[in-house]
């Protein structure tokens, strides 16, 4: 059903970003000194340590779920041990599950109150989940714990600056300048907070006062440029962007702020020409040239209108860092956004062939694979992905998706089963293998076991949209429960209503239980939601319309189904039957 995939592609999205925050913050994290607890607790130290050494090894070795059934076990002999819940709090951020990471750092932090690794991973998780005062609140601890560490007054001083506390930002700033005078840190960190709050006039004051301490310094005039840029100057910078390019045009910070400049002045044509520039500046660092390339491929008016031109750019990115396994996969991203899914396909299977081990690639390919509804060849690649990366949770799934597509249901439930095993207690996870798991249950017409899978997916999560449209979809299809189902799909589509499978989903349930007319406005609006035709709108819209009686335009419909999808043959009669 369009609606299950849809949904699969986001969570896959989703997890992607995920996966790379919490390694982000692992990798960062130091692991505070091993302590054993309250004092004045009995308990086995031998064994507590014991079972501590030997949850930090699975820790290490990859094995997180042991790991944490190690710990727990060591909860159990002493409840009080900080390092324990710290160790927890790792893993299953690692994982994702920021919920269950506060809830054990919050318990190591009742323990130790001032342990300062503690207080910091707080933060963090606060951060990651958008609450900047509280994050705030755990740095003014730490600055107030260890007032000489610097970092940590800046990063506070950030902190208030995002949160658009301005003035306390500029405080910290101003501290910081008065002891060390004007310099490239806490000045430029205040210029920023300035023109954050608007006020350019006195970050042009700072700036200017960097550039009369140092004139030759590239940075301070580019950052005099981008003042100018947002008080809407566009001739003063130009002016500052000509200068600094004709005293150093192989300058990399100029080179990048100029492109910056000639994006949001929309100059595609004189960007494009200086992009190579820049791809060939070896001062200019390998992630500085994807960061800027992936931004242009976003950019709908130089994908569209400037295929050629930034097709070539990559291409000479690519031979420049040979065989880059990241930068391989800009000119596909570009053929997708160019709606090239074929060609997308075609540059990523000899990625693949000149690079088997590249991970991303092929999890790419297979999301390509999926969203242009080639499954058989999402099934062949996808059981390649998945032998190759056993431990690949993504190519598990998209595998089974294939196989369920191509109707070889033993081996998309036994795929399921693999990627239910790496999902471990993530949650989010076990959404998606249930999702599917209940789609291929109902194909192969084992109703009770799909229905089931559904409610024990519902015990996880009553409020994702996508389990309760999907059960909502199949009840219908089998004529059980309409008036409960009619519930859950209004629930769904009062949530989100602006997916056009929950609509489509709402629509079919309306019409089954006779309320044609409410049916057929939601497939007007459905077909001009601007979306790429669906053959399931159609044939859905045909049967509504004939029982509204307006068997002519149910015919069109079903016609125009038919072209979209010509395995529904038993379209055909119905048509037949109308004409009658």
């Amino acid at each position: 059903m369009k609606g299950m995939k849809h949904k699969i592609t986001i969570y896959l999205t989703a997890l992607l970003v995920t996966a790379v925050i919490c390694l982000t913050a692992c990798n960062r994290s130091i692991v505070p000194k091993m302590l054993t607890g309250r004092a004045g607790q009995d308990y086995d130290i031998a064994a507590s340590d014991y079972l501590f050494v030997e949850a930090v090894k699975q820790k290490l070795m990859g094995n997180g779920g042991e790991a944490l059934k190690i710990l727990e076990q060591i909860i159990r002999i002493n409840p009080y041990n900080d390092a324990v819940y710290y160790q927890m709090a790792q893993i299953v951020l690692s994982n994702g599950d920021l919920k269950n990471g506060m809830k054990y750092i919050k318990k190591a932090l009742e323990i130790d109150p001032g342990n300062s690794w503690y207080m910091m991973m707080i933060a963090g998780i606060y951060y990651q989940q958008g609450n900047i005062d509280s994050t705030a609140i755990y740095y003014e601890k730490l600055v107030k714990k260890y007032p000489e560490r610097e970092n940590l007054l800046m990063a506070l001083g950030n902190l208030y600056a995002e949160n658009k506390q301005f003035d306390r930002a500029g405080e910290i700033f101003s501290m910081i300048d008065k002891k060390y005078g004007v310099n490239e840190i806490s000045t430029i960190a205040h210029i920023r907070s300035l023109m954050m709050d608007g006020k350019f006039r006195e970050a042009r004051a700072k700036v200017n006062e960097l550039i009369q301490q140092d004139p030759e310094e590239i940075l301070y005039r580019g950052i005099l440029a981008e003042i100018y840029r947002n008080e809407g100057r566009i001739d003063d910078a130009t002016e500052v962007y000509r200068e600094l390019m004709l005293e150093k045009p192989d300058d990399p910070q100029t080179q990048l702020s100029l492109c910056e400049f000639m994006i949001e002045q929309k100059d595609f044509m004189e960007l494009l020409t200086l992009i190579n520039t820049v791809i060939l500046n070896e001062n200019i660092a390998r992630e500085d040239k994807i960061n800027l390339m992936a931004q242009l491929i976003e950019i709908p008016e130089i994908v569209t209108e400037h295929r050629a031109e930034i097709e070539l750019a990559i291409m000479v990115l690519e031979a420049n860092y040979l065989n880059d396994d990241i930068i391989l996969l800009l000119r596909p991203e570009l053929y997708d956004r160019q709606n090239r899914l074929d060609d997308a396909a075609g540059r990523l299977e000899e990625i693949i062939r000149m690079r088997p081990d590249n991970y991303f690639a092929w999890e790419r390919l297979l999301l390509i694979y999926y969203r242009s509804k080639r499954y058989m060849d999402l099934m062949v690649k996808g059981e390649q992905c998945a032998t190759r990366f056993n431990r690949s949770f993504i190519a598990k799934l998209l595998y089974a998706a294939g196989a369920n597509e191509n109707q070889e249901y033993e081996t998309a439930l036994n795929e399921l089963r693999k990627a239910e095993i790496l999902a471990g207690d993530n949650k989010d996870l076990l959404i998606q293998v249930m999702t599917l798991r209940g789609d291929v249950f109902y194909r192969m017409k084992d109703f009770d076991k799909s229905f089931e899978t559904f409610e024990k997916a519902l015990e996880i999560d009553n409020e994702d949209l996508t389990i309760i449209n999907n059960y909502t979809y199949f009840l219908t299809e089998r004529n059980l429960r309409l008036r409960e189902a009619e519930k859950m799909a209004k629930y769904v589509v009062e949530r989100d209503n602006t997916n056009t499978a929950f609509l489509d989903t709402y629509a079919w349930v309306l019409y089954k239980r006779g309320k044609a007319r409410r049916a057929e406005k939601i497939m007007i609006e459905i077909v001009n939601s601007g979306e790429e035709d669906d053959a399931e709108w159609y044939e859905h819209y045909g049967y509504i319309l004939r029982k509204r009686r307006k068997c002519a335009e149910a015919i069109v419909k079903w016609e125009y189904a038919l072209k979209l999808d010509s395995s529904k043959e038993h379209l055909v009669k119905e048509i037949q039957n109308c004409v009658k």
